[in-house]
């Protein structure tokens, strides 16, 4: 399984972060966090003009990693890649990955690739995930991933066995 451009996609909380850290370090390509790209230090978003000119930058090299959502400029990432990689987790596990990974790392960015603000927003956002942002996730990914390599990962064991396998087959 040939992996040199690759989208990380699903809910806040569902090991997006982690998954392409791992694949990063797995497929020795540059791994980009998405959020770290669009928030600067005080959590102020970029303009859409030029958070998606960041993105075609990014996309433009042959070698890389890219996680986050940001489903209005999804297209840039799917129409470069040749994997998608889909954490399409319940819930109920989202929930317990934004809250478990703020008592792990605390609030603020990390240079680990850790973009924590919990609010009731971000709440709000991964608890209708599933309800109103995956089927437009999965529209995207239907249509613009069309003959690539798409994984869908719905629990952390499957994540897991999928990255030893990842590593096994290196």
């Amino acid at each position: 399984m040939q992996m040199n451009r690759v989208v990380v996609v699903g809910s806040g909380g569902s090991g997006k972060s982690h998954v392409a850290r791992e694949l990063g370090r797995l497929l020795q390509v540059p791994v980009v966090h998405l959020d770290a790209v669009y928030y600067d230090d005080e959590w102020n978003p970029l303009p859409p003009e030029k958070f998606e000119a960041a993105q075609r930058e990014l996309v433009a090299e042959p070698r890389w990693v890219i996680d986050g959502n940001h489903n209005s400029s999804l297209h840039i990432r799917l129409a470069a890649c040749d994997t998608v990689v889909m954490m399409d987790v319940p819930t109920w596990a989202a929930l317990w990955g934004i809250f478990s990974r703020q008592l792990r790392h605390g609030a603020g960015q990390h240079g680990s690739g850790v973009y924590n603000r919990i609010h009731w927003g971000v709440v709000s956002y991964v608890a209708t995930y599933r309800r109103r942002m995956r089927p437009k996730v999965l529209a995207k990914i239907n249509e613009l991933a069309a003959g690539k390599q798409v994984v869908y990962l719905t629990s952390r064991a499957e994540t897991r066995r999928w990255l030893e396998r990842v590593a096994a087959g290196r």
